[in-house]
């Protein structure tokens, strides 16, 4: 299993126009082979970040994820979005197992 951790900071005035192309990723996503779970929200402290955490089964479900059109028409929205280059972590995961059991 594979976790991807993918936070960006926005410009203050490109923070709309980078939730409305992330918002536009979630549901194809999440219809991907492979992947487990996709959730993207914004940071309770500042309103210009986003963090994206990824579940994936494998490196080729992520690979298709990334593959999608909606991940390239949101790349490049944030090449001019962000003040700074993005974070991302990959997290390889040999077990997992429901919280509190």
């Amino acid at each position: 299993m594979i976790v991807v951790r993918f936070r960006v900071t926005c410009q203050p005035d490109r923070t709309d126009d980078v939730r409305r192309v992330l918002e536009d990723v979630v549901a194809p996503s999440r219809q991907v082979d492979g992947v487990v779970s996709f959730d993207i929200g914004r940071d309770v402290s500042d309103p210009d970040v986003f963090i994206a955490t990824e579940v994936f089964d494998d490196r080729a479900a992520l690979d298709r994820q990334e593959s999608l059109a909606e991940v390239a028409s949101a790349m490049s929205v944030l090449e001019k979005s962000l003040v700074g280059p993005p974070e991302a972590t990959v997290y390889h995961v040999s077990r997992a197992e429901p919280y509190g059991d």
